[in-house]
């Protein structure tokens, strides 16, 4: 289910002025996401604390689940997670190397967070208080938005590895400088990170289950 859009990469034989472009686009890419780092790393929290809830599927007493402390600040948070400008779907298309794809995968986690938690938000209303039809329905798709926010976090992840390995290829601190130093790009790694990143187990239901 994972998509990972903007999978633009710097061509083997760019030009001297192509990788300018590139890292400074990767160097703008870089500050947006430092600009983001206090939502994202809220929402990753808010998420662990309630993934142990849903890994499985939905409980029996989903009226239980939909009022705990953990399930409503995941849906409330994720919902405020917003797309730097840069990595708007006008914006990425401009972007270039590496940056294209930082910028597409930072979108897809946004909007597979943010979409999974709002409609299995809804599934829980649907559920408690919809009608016998409706609250069916609800409960058959919750996996589908379960393995949507699996797969936001999975997408998250990979952010600090390939910024990473973009910054490498595209010559590292000898080329960047005090612009964007390996200290800098090494906290952004951190940051994310398979360790911090990615939810654990992993998604133990799936539709049809």
């Amino acid at each position: 289910m994972l998509v990972l859009a903007g999978c633009g990469s710097a061509s083997k034989q760019a030009t001297p002025a192509a990788q300018k472009l590139q890292r400074e686009d990767l160097l703008a890419v870089a500050r947006a996401l430092r600009s983001v780092q206090q939502p994202v790393a809220q929402e990753v929290s808010a998420t662990k604390a309630a993934w142990p809830l849903i890994v499985n599927g939905l409980p029996g007493d989903v009226a239980a689940l939909s009022r705990t402390t953990q399930a409503m600040q995941a849906a409330r948070i994720a919902a405020q997670l917003k797309v730097p400008p840069l990595f708007s779907e006008a914006q990425v298309s401009r972007l270039g190397g590496p940056a294209s794809q930082l910028a597409g995968i930072f979108r897809s986690y946004v909007l597979l967070s943010s979409r999974g938690w709002k409609l299995l938000d809804a599934s829980f209303a649907q559920i408690v208080s919809g009608t016998p039809a409706g609250s069916r329905f609800a409960r058959e798709n919750a996996p589908l938005y379960i393995e949507s926010i699996y797969d936001a976090h999975l997408a998250l992840a990979q952010i600090g590895t390939k910024l990473l390995a973009g910054y490498e290829k595209l010559g590292g601190a000898g080329s960047f400088g005090s612009a964007l130093s390996q200290a800098e790009v090494d906290a952004l790694a951190r940051a994310y990170s398979e360790a911090g990143d990615r939810l654990h187990p992993h998604v133990g239901v799936r539709l049809g289950s």
